[in-house]
């Protein structure tokens, strides 16, 4: 499950899982993202905020969030990763191959820092 606010003035999305992701997460965080992105045409950021990854809940959970991504990554500028531990960490060399934004992680403990980067870079 995840909880979302979009910043529309810094054109910001900040995503907080708090369990495993399920499919209507992603239908739910896109139709609110298309709209903004109807308006303004891309977002600054897109930032994770998460102790840790807490999975999915189904196949078609994960196949959701690949739709997103794939439906999306070509409008957001930069995708910030404020999370604990090692796979956090290796995110921005791995996503990098599949998402043209640029991607940076921070300490869990550094929203501000990476909600910061986010939108100003």
């Amino acid at each position: 499950m995840i909880s979302f606010e979009l910043l529309a003035e810094e054109g910001v999305v900040i995503v907080e899982p708090s369990g495993p992701l399920q499919e209507e997460d992603f239908k739910t965080l896109a139709a609110r993202v298309d709209e903004y992105l109807e308006k303004e045409g891309n977002l600054q950021g897109l930032l994770i905020h998460a102790r840790s990854f807490p999975g999915w809940e189904s196949f078609g959970a994960f196949l959701s969030h690949v739709r997103f991504v794939r439906n999306h990554h070509r409008r957001i500028r930069r995708v910030a990763i404020a999370a604990d531990g090692a796979i956090p960490s290796l995110a921005p060399r791995l996503a990098g191959h599949f998402v043209s934004a640029e991607i940076r992680h921070f300490p869990y403990s550094e929203l501000e820092a990476a909600k910061e980067w986010a939108a100003n870079g």
